[in-house]
């Protein structure tokens, strides 16, 4: 494993994290905690050492199931979460950004953790109206005085949202995730060049395209209703898995395994610190990890 400095924060994280949202049940299985020890035990064999998740991935469900595997070993991870939203339904989530709503999601996450603080608290791809929020704000700066949240960060939806990673210095957040990958390098335009400028880690969520970016699927490929790729049309999913197709034909070396190729691929960039990609089983976790032997030195990257 290979390991990088998120942004000003002074944390070492590997290259490669585990992301966490198809915990919660809404990519087509449910599971266990067998289930989840077993992936988070092969990330403790390859040197992951930073685990995404949120309050909305079921109803802090993901959160219990992650706090559930690493007890054992809580200091050695790098534990990241989200705040902003409840879950409702499958696919569906409640809006809660009052700073009062905030501090609550904060403590129902560290009793589902089980922990005691989070290395990361980040807001979660609420608008640009709930980010103006100087209450909140404050709030979430004397839980980090407290060190209850160790540090700030924004989960930015747009991935274009420069408003949002333009302020981040000024709220005190110190990372950005955004979805970045080979089929969406929007973030390259502006979001990267603020991070840079403000010394912000990135977290690069999304980074095999929900999936289409692994080489398992082709064009005609069909999820479960209880997936969420499927609330997509169903033409928009073969449009990227097309587009896929020709990646792999003209710049996936010969031999390489396209996910590993994808996660370096977004390392590359000199603004990226981390990879998040989500994983169902230990084989992935693994698969993810072999990312690190096709980075190379980071360079930044052009349209």
């Amino acid at each position: 494993m290979k390991y990088r400095t998120l942004g000003s924060t002074g944390l070492e994280t590997s290259v490669v994290g585990i992301g966490t949202w198809q915990f919660g049940g809404e990519w087509g299985k449910e599971f266990t905690q067998q289930e989840v020890d077993a992936v988070i035990d092969a990330g403790r064999e390859a040197g992951i050492n930073l685990i995404d998740t949120a309050e909305c991935y079921g109803d802090h469900l993901s959160e219990r199931l992650v706090g559930s595997a690493i007890k054992r070993d809580r200091e050695k991870w790098l534990v990241a979460t989200k705040f902003g939203h409840h879950y409702s339904v499958p696919f569906d989530r409640d809006q809660r950004w009052s700073a009062a709503d905030v501090k609550k999601q904060l403590e129902d996450s560290l009793r589902a953790l089980q922990t005691d603080y989070v290395d990361l608290y980040q807001f979660h791809s609420g608008t640009n109206d709930f980010f103006d929020n100087d209450e909140l704000w404050q709030m979430l700066r004397e839980q980090r005085e407290r060190g209850v949240i160790r540090h700030l960060g924004i989960s930015i939806s747009p991935n274009t949202n420069s408003y949002q990673t333009g302020r981040a210095s000024t709220v005190g957040a110190e990372t950005i995730q955004v979805v970045y990958n080979r089929l969406d390098r929007a973030p390259e335009q502006e979001v990267f060049p603020l991070c840079l400028s403000q010394n912000l880690g990135v977290l690069a969520r999304v980074p095999l395209a929900s999936g289409f970016l692994s080489g398992k699927y082709r064009p005609g490929a069909r999820f479960s209703a209880s997936d969420v790729r499927s609330q997509r049309e169903a033409s928009a999913n073969d449009a990227l898995l097309a587009e896929a197709e020709k990646i792999r034909a003209s710049e996936v070396p010969a031999g390489a395994d396209m996910a590993a190729w994808a996660l370096a691929w977004c390392l590359r960039h000199d603004a990226v610190t981390c990879v998040i990609p989500g994983c169902k089983n230990p084989e992935q976790v693994a698969a993810n990890a072999r990312a690190v032997e096709l980075v190379g030195e980071p360079r930044r990257q052009s349209v």
